[in-house]
């Protein structure tokens, strides 16, 4: 008996000891949890200026600006909407330097609490810094940091980066609002797949050229407008691809679905609106000898979602026909246009012609990896575009 009340004695102390939980274990408002970061050229804040005139600090170059967002914890933990508090659910702080990692440590200097880099989403960089210095420069300390996920988000502005973190909006947190806009990728053609730094880290690596998708700010608000061209070999920022563009982009790859086609019908130019169903896309490499050609094949299915041609011809087959047409003469344009861009504006490649080349004909690729931005600027590409209207929507005969 006395064996067994041993035995359920310690047991149970056993027990009580798992029971304390983790004895490093912080509360949330104990943490500055960083959750984006802002990329600038070197400009010194109000307050860095007041505490250098205050007193003579580390020896550095003012070239880059660092803003962190921090997560108003007091905010967040008591729900941000439902206390009617007019208080940010966010902090920014900026810091200036040349090294990065000194200037994570600097804020420790001006924060009760250190950075916790857990839960990082976005980082936005600026277009002046990024003609500056190069991506691999600039995000050096970054991926070399385990604390950051590899699924952060890499962004660029056309403004000063630090302008897209911040919001009008009560509750809102901006860089949890921008993750949440380029999601909307299965809504809008014009916005690109995600581009984390786990996938940046390869295309870099690979001296590839590509995308990053630019946000713009106004008045405390942001919009998704467009890309920034990146140059593989550089690595630096050549150029930008508007809204447009990105469609043709959308429409060579195939990698979205849904958005829409605005055209005009007729003399009189009457609005009609294509609703994007799907999108197959091929791009097929042909090799005649030592000349590489393609030929970019483009099948799509979708609604007519808006007309304004008059109601007797709406749902007549040959107005479908003829609409049809309009709509593949527009998405041809698309394509071409920002071909256009590639071979002649920037002479880059970022559509997916190389990795089609490397699957069918990795031979003929081995021979023209090198420089293959500048001999994709001198190949010929042909378009065959389908669309098919499978529905008009329900019809109302009221105009």
């Amino acid at each position: 008996m006395k064996k067994n009340l041993y035995i359920k004695s310690f047991s149970l102390l056993l027990l009580i000891l798992f029971l304390t939980g983790c004895w490093s274990a912080h509360e949330i408002e104990e943490l500055s949890l960083e959750v984006g970061i802002a990329l600038d050229k070197g400009e010194l804040s109000s307050t860095e200026e007041e505490l250098e005139k205050q007193d003579e600090l580390y020896p550095k170059k003012d070239n880059i600006t660092v803003t962190f967002q921090t997560v108003n914890t007091k905010i967040a933990s008591a729900g941000s909407k439902s206390g009617g508090s007019e208080q940010k659910a966010y902090f920014n702080i900026s810091e200036t330097s040349d090294s990065l990692f000194q200037i994570d440590n600097e804020i420790s200097l001006r924060k009760g609490r250190p950075l916790t880099g857990y839960h990082l989403k976005v980082i936005i960089i600026s277009e002046e810094l990024l003609r500056m210095y190069s991506m691999g420069d600039l995000l050096d300390s970054y991926l070399r940091d385990n604390d950051i996920r590899p699924s952060c988000l890499v962004l660029i502005s056309k403004n000063r980066a630090s302008e897209v973190l911040e919001s009008n909006e009560n509750g809102e947190i901006p860089s949890f609002s921008l993750v949440n806009m380029v999601e909307n990728k299965n809504i809008s053609t014009k916005i690109l797949p995600p581009m984390p730094l786990a996938k940046l880290t390869g295309i870099m690596k690979s001296e590839s050229s590509f995308l990053l998708q630019n946000i713009i700010p106004a008045s405390g608000e942001v919009k998704i407008s467009g890309a920034a061209v990146i140059k593989g070999k550089s690595k630096k920022l050549i150029g930008f691809f508007n809204e447009k563009d990105l469609e043709g982009i959308s429409w060579i790859t195939g990698k979205e679905e849904g958005g829409l086609v605005k055209s005009y019908y007729g003399e009189k130019e009457k609005l009609i609106v294509y609703n994007i169903q799907s999108i197959k896309s091929n791009i097929i490499p042909h090799i005649n000898g030592d000349d590489i050609s393609f030929e970019v094949k483009v099948q799509t299915d979708g609604n007519l979602s808006e007309d304004w041609v008059t109601s007797e011809k709406s749902s007549n087959n040959k107005f479908l026909k003829e609409v049809e047409k309009i709509f593949e003469t527009e998405i041809k344009q698309l394509i071409m246009n920002v071909v256009q861009k590639m071979q002649d504006d920037y002479q880059v490649e970022v559509a997916g012609f190389g990795n089609q080349l490397k699957i069918k004909y990795p031979e003929i690729w081995n021979e023209v990896k090198v420089d293959w931005d500048e001999t994709f600027s001198k190949i010929p590409i042909k378009y065959n575009i389908d669309v098919t209207i499978s529905n008009y929507g329900t019809f109302i005969s009221y105009k």
